[in-house]
């Protein structure tokens, strides 16, 4: 059943009060790094994304959205500590490995990740029309950390505690990069949202996949806890800003358009591993 706009409007406010954690005030920003040379394993270089939705001046504002990351000595600051940590022990597991495979964002494939959340198979083949919406939708959702981003330049855990990441190639890009907040966190949580909106049924199991489609980062050493928690605000704020653009109400319609008649293909995951490895920390 399609559920009344306000209602669906007020889903990700509530969601967004509950995921947001107050951080402390940061130090004064680094100097910017240059960009990467070259095109980089597993980063799609900008030409080769999506449109976007919104324009530049359409998106939520990150600057105001999230607070500075959290600066030396703080409470804040040593929680972050403790979750890289205990992310480093978990190279290796099967969490780890989920989230190797979780650091895919671009390719036909990539949004296969929820599939078991939303019960049935979601990528080119199975479902080509939600596909090209959510990959469409990713780059406003990335989009939204940009700003941030690039000012606060905040280094990421690799860099800091000298352990290997689950993506080794990427991570000359990644040290060019700022880790606050996560764009993965934020094109994570932001699919769960509008998958929960497309299969409002699924919605407890959708979102909360988003939300550990985003830990993985941390899994993955390469994004402080931090980074994640405030991914998922911006995320929030544009998949608002989203519910008011023409295009991206359209392709919502298409898509659902399309979950309704297709046939529902079984995620072609095992699921009960998915399960197991998200339930292991």
């Amino acid at each position: 059943m399609i559920q009344p706009r306000a209602y669906r409007l007020a889903l990700p406010i509530v969601l967004l009060a509950a995921g947001c954690v107050a951080s402390s005030r940061a130090e004064e920003p680094r100097a910017p790094a240059a960009a990467p040379a070259a095109p980089i394993a597993g980063i799609p270089a900008p030409g080769d994304r999506p449109a976007s939705y919104l324009a530049a001046g359409e998106l939520p504002d990150g600057m105001l959205l999230v607070p500075p990351p959290p600066k030396a000595g703080s409470a804040a600051l040593a929680r972050d500590l403790e979750g890289a940590q205990r992310a480093v022990a978990q190279r290796g597991s099967a969490r780890w490995n989920l989230a190797t495979s979780d650091a895919e964002l671009f390719s036909p494939t990539s949004t296969a990740a929820l599939s078991c959340a939303a019960g049935r198979q979601i990528d080119a083949e199975a479902t080509p029309v939600t596909l090209k919406l959510l990959r469409r939708a990713a780059v406003d959702f990335s989009n939204s950390t940009a700003s941030a981003k690039d000012h606060y330049k905040r280094p990421r855990p690799f860099m800091e505690n000298g352990q290997p990441s689950c993506t080794p190639d990427a991570e000359r890009y990644l040290r060019l990069n700022g880790s606050y907040p996560s764009g993965h966190s934020a094109i994570g949580y932001g699919w769960g949202l509008v998958l929960a909106e497309l299969i409002p049924a699924r919605t407890a199991a959708l979102v909360a996949r988003g939300r550990a489609f985003g830990d993985s980062r941390r899994v993955c050493n390469v994004h402080w806890l931090s980074d994640i928690e405030e991914g998922r605000v911006t995320a929030t704020a544009t998949f608002v800003r989203l519910q008011s653009n023409p295009a991206f109400a359209a392709d919502l319609a298409a898509a659902r358009q399309e979950l309704a008649t297709l046939p529902a293909i079984a995620a072609k995951r095992d699921c009960a591993a998915e399960a197991s490895a998200l339930a292991a920390e």
